[in-house]
């Protein structure tokens, strides 16, 4: 992520950020992220980004997302690009970066796993790398005693150790223990901000740390906000969506944010194993999680044991689920570099960042792709040959761009069951029109995808024989239209 903020971003900040300069207010009229998400789709739907929202055509596009927000309402929000400009500017001065949903450079985990629910922007300050490491999520009460402290503390000097990042929520208590103790360690922690990011990140010891790449603060809120409870419980998913495996050490029983997050992850999101204190005094927050199904935590002691409680079976960045996060090439994102223009009334943009597919719209979980980009063949039950009978060559190992092909290849070919124009193969992907074609054509060169003239369209080979009397219907007709 660069401080340069992509034309998308720039629109996605202008409709739903309050941008803060100092002490500034909110605007009122902000999107909610409900409403974000409406207006997301609504934009798929009509093969457009949040960019074009400010761009030439804008006005049309803002009276075809009339039904799902107000046309009104929209066009005074994106009249912010003075103040935009202004908090732009503050943010940099700070170290402070700032990406969207529709960037390539948005923490692919957080997508995996909350897709829609994803916050449209993130701000932070430290290496935006750790946002992919995984790690343990330690949580926990705020008001605790010395015994949990020291405790926590030590869990957060065996991550360290173990050099496995430490994620958590930067609050009194447990969090900043665990936090402390990763940090003493030498280790790497990832702060998941309610508030106040921009203040933390300016304080003269978490600046050190921040510039020794020790740490990351991150937070999907303003970074000049104020505490908020509200903020404060919805954070929590987005520490459990960056880990591999999670530790409560301490939580009330039916009330709190430590309760609320732990019970969401174990009744509903169920990203990562949910572990709980297993020593020292008890509570009856604990008890009830372990009943919910939280597992009582192992109490590793050394670097061994604890990569073995870490080592749960999750979504990789790199496997299936990310399929589509960022839908580019090598060769493409070179010729996509967004600009610094800070977005006006009327100031034109590229087309060449579209927000990027949730996983319910990409490629299967299941599709191993997690052994191709090993390059070993997915073994099936019952399909295993001796050594002596499989003298295959090693596979070569796929690039990037190649990986992301053989996982979007099923994608398109599944829509293509029925004939589809390129466009509308770019808009269900959510893709780029030239990045949608690219993909049609090595599909049609490899035989997969049959391309149609008069008007183009594609279809799946698999699928011809179901479109074959059609197709030379169809041909007939362009022939005897020709005649007359």
């Amino acid at each position: 992520m660069t401080p340069i903020l992509s034309p998308n971003t720039q629109a996605i900040l202008l409709l739903t950020a309050p941008l803060i300069a100092g002490g500034g207010t909110a605007s009122s009229e902000l999107l909610s992220p409900g409403e974000y998400k409406r207006l997301a789709r609504r934009l798929r739907e009509i093969q457009h980004q949040p960019a074009d929202l400010v761009s030439p055509e804008a006005d049309e596009i803002l009276r075809a997302c009339q039904p799902v927000i107000d046309e009104s309402r929209m066009q005074r929000l994106l009249g912010r690009g003075f103040l935009l400009s202004q908090v732009i500017e503050r943010w940099q001065a700070r170290a402070i970066w700032v990406v969207s949903r529709a960037d390539a450079g948005y923490p692919r985990r957080l997508k995996a796993r909350l897709r829609e629910d994803a916050p449209a922007v993130l701000y932070g300050c430290g290496d935006t790398g750790f946002l992919e490491t995984g790690g343990l999520a330690v949580v926990g009460s705020r008001h605790v005693d010395d015994a949990l402290i020291d405790y926590t503390v030590s869990v957060g000097r065996l991550a360290a150790r173990a050099g496995r990042t430490l994620v958590s929520g930067g609050a009194k208590g447990i969090d900043q223990a665990a936090m402390r103790g990763a940090l003493e360690g030498g280790g790497k922690v990832c702060g998941v901000l309610a508030d106040s990011l921009e203040k933390t990140a300016m304080n003269r010891e978490h600046r050190n740390l921040l510039l020794d790449g020790q740490l990351v603060l991150m937070s999907p809120y303003d970074p000049s906000a104020r505490f908020n409870v509200g903020n404060a419980m919805q954070r929590n998913k987005l520490i459990y969506a960056l880990a591999d495996a999670s530790l409560v050490v301490n939580s009330d029983f039916n009330k709190g944010g430590t309760w609320t997050g732990a019970v969401e992850q174990l009744d509903k999101l169920k990203f990562v194993t949910v572990f709980v204190r297993s020593t020292g005094e008890s509570s009856a927050g604990l008890d009830a999680l372990r009943k919910k199904g939280a597992i009582p935590w192992p109490n590793p002691q050394d670097v061994d044991s604890f990569a073995d409680v870490l080592n749960v079976q999750v979504p990789s960045p790199t496997v299936s689920r990310q399929v589509g996060f960022s839908l580019l090439d090598e060769s493409q994102s070179a010729d996509t570099t967004p600009t610094t223009t800070i977005l006006g009334d009327a100031t034109p943009l590229a087309k060449n960042e579209s927000e990027p597919l949730t996983p319910a719209e990409t490629v299967s979980d299941t599709q191993p792709l997690a052994a191709a980009s090993e390059g070993q063949p997915s073994i099936e039950s019952g399909a295993v040959a001796s050594a002596a009978e499989t003298k295959e060559p090693p596979q070569p190992e796929l690039t990037p761009a190649e990986l992301v092909f053989s996982a979007v290849q099923a994608a398109i070919e599944n829509l293509l069951s029925k004939q589809m124009k390129d466009a509308e193969v770019a808009a269900a992907l959510d893709v780029s029109n030239q990045q949608a074609k690219a993909w049609l054509q090595r599909l049609v060169e490899d035989g997969k995808v049959e391309k149609l003239n008069r008007p183009v369209r594609y279809v799946a080979k698999s699928q011809k024989s179901l479109f074959g009397d059609e197709v030379h219907n169809n041909r007939l007709q362009r022939t005897a239209d020709r005649g007359r």
